[in-house]
């Protein structure tokens, strides 16, 4: 394979992470529309919302993996491939956590005064920001490692 088509596996990689970043940002967004429409949550709206999200991650997730079997088997780049498995990975548990935040969030606006639920939105912040601090090393590894081919 080419070294064109090297680094156009690459950008790629970079622009599916933009589109996952773009992906979060319309569903937090929506989720605080949502909260907006407390206490009679428009949740048929929020709920399409949810299904089109998921749908982005999902073939996001889908072409990352077949990108990582193509670092893997065509360009013998198991360190790139092992990079695209270890954001697989934190997307997933920054998913996770963004979704037990957005029902976290909705506690609290349902019962005011409950401290529990307000300590919990905090360190489910805390989390997501250390999740993404992990996400930004390992394109960081990837950046230095994939540029160190050319």
């Amino acid at each position: 394979m080419s070294d064109g088509e090297f680094k156009s596996l690459v950008q790629r990689f970079y622009a599916l992470q933009n589109e996952r970043v773009e992906a979060y940002r319309l569903f937090d967004e929506g989720h605080q529309a949502y909260l907006r429409t407390s206490p009679h949550y428009g949740f048929v709206q929020y709920r399409q919302l949810v299904h089109e999200i998921t749908l982005a991650f999902s073939g996001i997730s889908k072409e990352m993996m077949q990108m990582k079997d193509r670092f893997r088997e065509v360009y013998d780049r198991s360190d790139l491939a092992q990079h695209i498995e270890r954001i697989q990975e934190l997307e997933k548990e920054k998913l996770e956590l963004t979704a037990t935040l957005q029902i976290a969030k909705q506690n609290v606006l349902d019962h005011p005064g409950t401290e529990t639920h307000s300590e919990e939105v905090q360190e489910l912040k805390s989390k997501i920001i250390k999740t993404i601090a992990a996400i930004s090393e390992v394109l960081q590894d990837f950046k230095y490692d994939s540029e160190e081919a050319e």
